[in-house]
């Protein structure tokens, strides 16, 4: 028979594994996908929409990421719930170039970053499709999400970063990745 463990720590920090819980959302045609794809180094020759979820587990550096890739259409959105607990960091991406949906892309963050649940999440904001002509770049999207103005609000007391990318060439991916694994290492692992 086993002693009990009388060891007590805090839920979210996490010591031998280094485990680390990533969610990939935004919405439907953001590229979500396509930058697991570039980071797990699959083919990203034919993608289709993601009608549930995909998971990929990928070894970086000493750690271990789990990465949930959830569909990001309408129908969808209302399931993303499902999938907060114990998430460590959101990776937020947003397709550039549709222009015309990126009040929708707003208001949908907004909703995120208000679920309790997200509340200690890292958040990187991945500018996607840079390499599409006519794509709004990283301090523009920025702005248009409201990360520049004064009052922070729904980003207030977060770690949050924005950065361009191209899923399609892998340009920005791997950086983003090294922010977000730093910025959640920093917060969750013992040291030592």
């Amino acid at each position: 028979m086993s002693k009990p463990n009388n060891h007590t720590s805090h839920p979210k920090v996490k010591q031998k594994e280094k485990e680390i819980r990533i969610l990939i959302l935004g919405l439907d045609n953001a590229g979500k996908t396509t930058i697991l794809r570039r980071l797990t180094a699959e083919s990203i020759d034919t993608i289709e929409p993601t009608l549930g979820f995909n998971i990929k587990t990928l070894d970086y550096k000493s750690y271990h990421l789990n990465i949930w890739d959830v569909g990001g259409q309408k129908t969808i959105r209302a399931y993303w719930r499902n999938y907060f607990e114990k998430t460590d960091g959101v990776i937020w991406v947003v397709d550039s170039a549709d222009v015309a949906r990126l009040e929708i892309c707003r208001s949908e963050l907004e909703g995120l970053l208000m679920q309790e649940k997200l509340v200690g999440a890292s958040l990187l904001i991945m500018a996607n499709k840079q390499d599409v002509g006519g794509a709004l770049g990283a301090d523009e999207i920025a702005t248009v999400l409201g990360l520049e103005s004064e009052e922070k609000g729904i980003f207030e007391n977060r770690h949050v970063s924005i950065r361009g990318c191209s899923a399609v060439s892998g340009d920005g991916l791997v950086e983003g990745v090294d922010w977000m694994v730093e910025d959640i290492s920093s917060r969750i692992f013992m040291l030592g």
